[in-house]
């Protein structure tokens, strides 16, 4: 008589999506296997992983990752559309995930992207899957635009962080979002009247275009370690987080999902991706506390298509 069909929605976040990896562990352990998986930016590397049977390999990768290994992945690009080329990422991608198309994966799986110009959604769900998560995650100004069927597209959090509606539109009955900045960012709060702290500090070094002062300089950015003002690509970043986490509250309002996973994740950086021990852990401790309503009500689900089926 079939039973509820299970949609997971996978939040954009950066580093701190390798907590998706240990909100799957313990779904899984829990005998709760999502049907259809949609994911965003970071949410669709780990659910594409997972869609493909790769997950064992992406979580050896990131557990394995240092501070120093981090930056060894970020090809610095001085003459392309983002600071990073990305290259040594999309490599060891390819190299356990090369040849696979996104309609032969099982479950179901789709990854959320924007297109430059027109900012159009894209639920990419065909095509080679390493391709279409490349396109989920190019953040604007740090990685380069990703062409796809003559598309430009870029990540997909400017439109959808966390694309439940995804889920819902591919049959899911039960859909539960994961969120990865649920205590990272205000609530919008207005403060009026405050007063400026001080002028941003002048950087009186010379702009160096070589490309080992550009790493070191890049380096400074990501990670910190500058006495003066944040970096310009952590700006970019951190503001375009702060839009994506306006813009998440606002679809999960129009569109909420049947149950929430909120790992607590504050303190964490969004390059913070040499830290997985500790994200995998805290996106266990998350599922676990909700383990139990989540059972219950995707019990009530199918008890209730169970009758339906028995009525019909």
């Amino acid at each position: 008589m079939g039973r509820t069909r299970i949609g997971l929605a996978l939040g954009a976040g950066a580093a701190r999506g390798w907590a998706h990896i240990g909100v799957l562990r313990a779904l899984k352990q829990a005998g709760i296997v999502p049907d259809i998986v949609a994911g965003t930016s970071i949410g669709a590397v780990v659910g594409g992983c997972f869609a493909a049977g790769r997950l064992d390999e992406l979580e050896g990768f990131c557990r394995d990752l240092t501070r120093r290994k981090v930056f060894g992945y970020l090809d610095v690009n001085l003459s392309g559309s983002g600071l990073i080329l990305g290259q040594r990422v999309v490599d060891r991608l390819e190299a356990h995930l090369a040849g696979l198309a996104i309609d032969k994966l099982a479950p179901r799986f789709v990854a959320v992207a924007t297109e430059m110009g027109t900012g159009q959604e894209h639920w990419l769900s065909r095509g080679a899957l390493v391709d279409a998560m490349r396109a989920s995650y190019a953040i604007p100004g740090i990685f380069s635009p990703v062409n796809v069927d003559g598309r430009w597209l870029f990540d997909g959090a400017l439109v959808n962080p966390i694309p439940v509606s995804v889920c819902r539109a591919l049959g899911a009955r039960y859909v539960i979002a994961v969120n990865l900045n649920s205590d990272l960012c205000g609530r919008g709060a207005i403060h009026p009247d405050s007063a400026a702290v001080g002028a941003p500090t002048a950087d009186s070094t010379r702009p160096v275009f070589s490309k080992p002062a550009a790493r070191k300089l890049l380096q400074r950015q990501l990670f910190g370690g500058g006495e003066g003002g944040p970096g310009i690509s952590t700006v970019m970043v951190d503001a375009f987080n702060i839009v994506q986490d306006r813009i998440a509250r606002s679809r999960l309002a129009g569109d909420p999902p049947d149950a929430i996973i909120n790992p607590r994740l504050a303190g964490i950086g969004l390059f913070d991706f040499h830290r997985a021990d500790e994200l995998i852990l805290r996106g266990i401790a998350a599922t676990q506390r909700d383990l139990e309503e989540l059972r219950r009500e995707i019990s009530a689900r199918d008890h209730a298509m169970h009758v339906s089926h028995l009525h019909s």
